[in-house]
């Protein structure tokens, strides 16, 4: 695993092959690191699936409202939701969207980012400037990389957790 740096601006997501480190780019995004915070620390993202895993493009997950396997699972909706909390505004940067990059996921508004995001699987610059670029895998993009393809999979992968490091003990 990756030397973690800051604890508290870190995420470690269990996939079914092993852990991925995120880092966390709180001070280029801060709403959007903090979300992500949250809801690791809800336990919501725990169980949801990777909903629209596109090769060589990016695999999306994060749709905490109807992509949890454990609680009314409905492939067909997963993707459709976000969480509870408000729609995040924008958060713009010069930082490509690079292979390993997290990106907010967001409909056609760009102050629409709730829940939802993607992991790059390889450089994407058409994204630069139009998604927020959020975090950044730091160790484990070779289990990223083994996330089942489709839109959806016809047997999706999931996070089985999702922590802050510093809680983790």
């Amino acid at each position: 695993m990756a030397e973690i740096k800051d604890p508290e601006n870190t995420i470690i997501m269990t996939l079914k092959d092993g852990e991925v480190v995120i880092e966390l780019l709180s001070d280029v995004a801060p709403k959007h690191s903090e979300r992500m915070k949250a809801l690791a620390r809800a336990k919501a993202y725990d169980n949801v699936v990777f909903h629209r895993v596109i090769e060589g493009f990016m695999a999306q997950t994060g749709d905490v409202a109807n992509g949890n396997t454990e609680d009314g699972f409905n492939i067909r909706r997963a993707g459709t939701g976000g969480s509870d909390m408000p729609d995040l505004p924008a958060e713009f940067s010069k930082l490509p969207h690079a292979r390993g990059t997290l990106g907010a996921a967001r409909s056609q508004n760009p102050n629409s980012a709730n829940s939802q995001f993607f992991i790059n699987f390889r450089d994407n610059d058409f994204l630069n400037g139009q998604y927020t670029v959020y975090g950044r895998v730091i160790s484990g993009m070779e289990h990223v990389d083994k996330i089942a393809r489709g839109e959806p999979p016809a047997n999706p992968d999931k996070m089985l957790t999702v922590r802050v490091a510093a809680d983790v003990v």
